[in-house]
């Protein structure tokens, strides 16, 4: 199946430069076409037809750090104990929703997610996932949701020693067997939860499947406090000791708490680096600098929703007191997850996923003032197709790949079901 975009304005992601095009774009190309006085090729199927006049069309979007596991939480009860600090926030929040989790709570969480990244305009996810006492096939139920809507993905198990030796074998063992058919990532959760025989291991385990590892990283002073104390070292001075940080597909969520020497290391290495702003100060533990730690800086969502447009505001806006950082900058940031997925040749993101938008502004918009719409302007509301891997799975703002209304009243009667199972947990 093919699809042409006609009378698209075509703004090239890396250039910004602007062009009126007719854009053909095919399943198993992954390269679009630009079709000139509206000539068709003979030998292509007729495509579906967009009229896209008046439409900016450009890449897609992709999500650098997301947590699909937690797309059921939104509007649930208090937790059974008000969180004082980070640490309480994890134990009685978020490690409590990820133990109720099970198959199907897990596959509604991905579904909806995949909806809503696709209409935010997203067609990619590196996504974290946890669900301790549902290990086995869960990132196989995670892979075929996002496929069924037409997300592709690059998933983790997030690997903990918090629940114990058995749960955290599981996890290595989930991972094994889940990048032996898919690509993946190897998932940690975060230094003060994983001991040095399960670190060893996962990165054996990285460095068997030529993957990385994608880690949570100093997001708070209590990471830093643990690993001071039981190693006598910093976060990640541990990390790079243990050869975490030799591989370019490594992925360290947040690095809020760092000192100058860490970020060195970071800036050294070839890892990567995932800033997550809304999240950090909803979780009221601090705020990123860039400063010292390179070019390798992406931008993510953290389960907090699934809108990367809005996360690369917040980060903008939040760093103009705590940052160094503009609205190019901010777009580039926005932007490097497709560089880190075209570096390390992870497949799904090619240059036949496009997002069109009906941004109907009141403004000249071009390539000289660009940046300036993208931070001011230009929001999820304004996404009106996606096509991703050359399909269009988002038409006229609706999913067309499956049938939405049908899943959110699913996901309704299983989130009520977390709900109550949260509610009975106790540890």
């Amino acid at each position: 199946m093919s699809t042409l975009l006609k009378n698209a304005i075509y703004i090239d992601w890396k250039t910004l430069e602007f062009s009126q095009k007719n854009i053909l774009v095919e399943e198993n190309n992954n390269a679009i076409q630009f079709i000139e006085n509206n000539e068709l090729i003979a030998a292509k199927d007729d495509p579906e037809v967009l009229d896209c006049t008046g439409k900016l069309v450009t890449r897609s979007f992709a999500v650098g750090h997301h947590h699909a596991y937690s797309a059921l939480s939104r509007g649930m009860g208090a937790p059974r104990k008000n969180p004082e600090n980070f640490y309480e926030m994890l134990r009685y929040v978020w490690w409590t929703l990820d133990k109720c989790l099970d198959p199907e709570i897990i596959e509604s969480s991905a579904l909806v997610t995949a909806i809503a990244c696709a209409k935010a305009g997203s067609t990619f996810v590196i996504d974290h996932h946890s669900s301790p006492n549902t290990v086995k096939g869960s990132l196989e139920i995670v892979a075929e949701a996002f496929d069924k809507v037409g997300i592709s993905h690059l998933l983790c198990y997030e690997i903990s020693d918090r629940d114990g030796t058995s749960i955290s074998i599981e996890g290595l063992k989930e991972t094994e067997s889940y990048m032996l058919k898919h690509q993946g990532l190897v998932g940690l959760h975060a230094s003060f939860t994983v001991g040095n025989d399960t670190m060893y291991q996962a990165v054996d385990m990285m460095n068997r499947f030529n993957s990385g590892i994608h880690i949570h990283t100093a997001e708070d002073t209590y990471d830093q406090d643990i690993c001071l104390r039981k190693y006598g070292k910093r976060v990640v001075e541990r990390l790079y000791e243990s050869g975490v940080l030799k591989s370019s597909k490594t992925i360290l969520a947040h690095c809020l708490h760092l000192d100058e020497n860490e970020k060195d290391i970071i800036r050294n290495s070839p890892c990567w680096v995932v800033q997550n702003t809304d999240s950090n100060m909803n979780n009221n533990v601090g705020h990123f600098n860039s400063e010292y730690l390179g070019s390798n800086i992406m931008s993510g969502t953290d389960g907090m929703h699934s809108d990367m447009l809005r996360s690369i505001k917040a980060a903008f806006l939040a760093g103009q007191e705590y940052d160094s950082i503009n609205c190019q900058t901010a777009y580039h940031r926005f932007r490097n997850v497709h560089r880190y997925l075209n570096e390390n040749n992870f497949t799904g993101d090619s240059g036949n996923n496009l997002v069109v938008l009906d941004y109907d502004n009141p403004t000249e918009i071009n390539q000289d003032n660009f940046f300036g719409h993208f931070i001011f302007g230009i929001s999820s509301n304004h996404v009106r197709d996606v096509i991703s891997n050359g399909r269009l799975i988002l038409k006229n703002r609706q999913i067309i790949t499956v049938n939405e209304s049908e899943i959110l009243e699913v996901s309704r009667e299983r989130a009520g079901r977390l709900w109550k199972k949260m509610q009975n947990f106790t540890e």
